[in-house]
């Protein structure tokens, strides 16, 4: 029987930047992982000679070098990485489009709230107070009372389009809730998206997922992958360790789980009531490019979208809603060099449980391969399909809502469907599959555990259901967590987070 000081379960941002934390300061920790691979859904993949990125679109929390206070500066520190390690290159500019109009943003707030200004000029000084507020508010107070962003946010801002536009973005990367965000978390994803911004390493994501693993293994981490956990073991209410998938137990005085809300209790007994499992999973579709995307007229980094007046941030009744998204186009940041894959990647808010329930027939498990580029008939929108689509096999739904989500997306950004080579796609059942969470809830349990503290002693949560957002937000998470319930016995040892 292994005894260590801390594990944690989960080898995404989090249980990695927990882990090395506290190795860096000799506790005996391991890292668990069910897959082979590390990352999450923050992941990466080879598919027919190409290398996809898996949930990344873009770094949040952009800050140059040298900058001091931001997140991204405290997780350096932390972690005691070098800025220009991280490799990053700073998004063009990137836009939030509704029907008739489009707000552009970059790295510089000014940008956005001059656009704010001239699509809304009745709105700009109710913005400017938002803003003021947004800066003035302590998002790292973790006792603070949590309330409804909207409500907060209509107190300066009383036209429902705009509203929604500056919804959009911060939803689509980080809320679990349907239609609303917690005001806290509002405050946290409009730092890390309008303020700071984003950016990305040449290399993606598993440029930041090497950096990690190997900081964590040479400060002396042990990292075991396809190591799922069966139970976490607890005396009376104190947690004492973990039984393995195949049978073996591990113990020790902490466990750290990134798992999700719903998740770490069932591993410990405890059914969680309904309401506390996620609804809002997603689709992706990864389309490549015969050439970059600037050539085929698209000069955007990233697109918001939605294409009716309201946007509604909701699980739909359908297996995808197609009619809101996320249109990413990675080499659009400011890259050292051309990329080698050319991509526009699309997410849309889709229907776990309609997905679960399709039919296997031609089901592809690792991916979409085979599928066809999107057919280009205007008639292929999804203005002309009114109701739920009746249940398909799930390959050939795959590219059913393939062609929906690039007929929907050519409403902000242009035509690219001609110069498609090689498509894949990803559903709920993807995300279920590689994150573990109930409903293949990508952001987890609208219920967050701000402390991590869940009742038990010994047993915290880290991650998406601690309440920090984003890649920045998750590896912030499981470094200020590891310091509050770990390293603060060794008060020496903790740093200001």
């Amino acid at each position: 029987m292994a005894q260590y000081d801390a594990i944690i379960i989960g080898a995404g941002m989090s249980g990695l930047a927990a882990g090395i934390r506290l190795a860096m300061y000799d506790k005996k920790v391991v890292v668990l992982e069910r897959h082979y691979v590390w990352g999450g859904l923050n992941s990466f993949y080879q598919f027919k000679g190409h290398q996809f990125d898996v949930g990344l679109h873009a770094l949040t929390n952009y800050a140059a070098r040298g900058a001091r206070g931001l997140p991204l500066s405290r997780l350096l520190k932390q972690l005691r990485i070098r800025w220009d390690d991280l490799d990053l290159h700073q998004q063009g500019f990137s836009a939030v489009s509704f029907p008739g109009v489009k707000l552009k943003f970059s790295n510089e707030f000014e940008l956005l709230r001059s656009e704010v200004a001239r699509a809304f000029p009745q709105q700009a000084d109710g913005f400017d107070a938002l803003t003021r507020a947004v800066r003035e508010f302590n998002e790292l107070d973790l006792e603070a009372p949590q309330q409804d962003a909207r409500p907060v946010v209509r107190r300066f801002i009383n036209d429902p389009l705009l509203e929604d536009m500056i919804f959009c973005p911060l939803m689509y990367y980080g809320s679990a809730r349907e239609h609303d965000m917690d005001w806290d978390q509002f405050v946290v994803m409009f730092k890390s998206i309008f303020f700071e911004g984003f950016s990305r390493p040449q290399q993606g994501v598993r440029h930041i997922l090497k950096l990690l693993i190997d900081r964590f293994r040479k400060a002396g981490g042990e990292l075991r992958l396809k190591t799922g956990v069966r139970r976490i073991l607890t005396d009376g209410n104190r947690a004492t360790g973990v039984e393995l998938d195949n049978g073996e137990t591990l113990t020790a005085e902490t466990v750290l789980s990134s798992a999700g809300l719903v998740e770490t209790e069932r591993m410990r007994g405890q059914e969680p009531g309904a309401q506390a499992t996620g609804k809002l999973s997603f689709t992706e579709t990864i389309s490549v490019l015969d050439q970059p995307a600037k050539h085929v007229g698209i000069e955007e980094t990233i697109v918001f979208f939605s294409n009716t007046a309201r946007f509604n941030y909701a699980q739909p009744a359908d297996d995808v809603d197609t009619s809101s998204g996320v249109i990413c186009m990675p080499g659009n940041f400011d890259l050292p060099s051309t990329p080698r894959d050319h991509l526009v990647r699309i997410t849309n808010i889709a229907n776990y449980d309609r997905w679960a329930a399709l039919g296997s027939a031609g089901f592809q498990p690792a991916s979409g391969a085979g599928l066809r580029p999107a057919p280009q008939a205007a008639d292929e929108t999804s203005a002309a399909h009114a109701g739920a689509t009746p249940a398909l096999p799930y390959y050939t739904a795959k590219q059913h809502w393939y062609e929906r989500s690039c007929a929907d997306a050519i409403s902000h950004i242009a035509d690219f469907r001609p110069h498609v080579t090689l498509v894949d796609m990803f559903t709920p059942r993807t995300i279920r599959h590689y994150t573990g969470h109930e409903g293949g809830a990508v952001y987890g349990s609208p219920k967050k555990l701000r402390t991590g503290a869940t009742g038990i002693e010994g047993l915290y949560i880290i991650g998406t259901d601690q309440g920090f957002l984003g890649i920045i937000g998750a590896a912030l998470s499981g470094i200020s967590m590891a310091n509050r319930w770990v390293l603060q016995r060794d008060t020496s040892a903790v740093e200001a987070t």
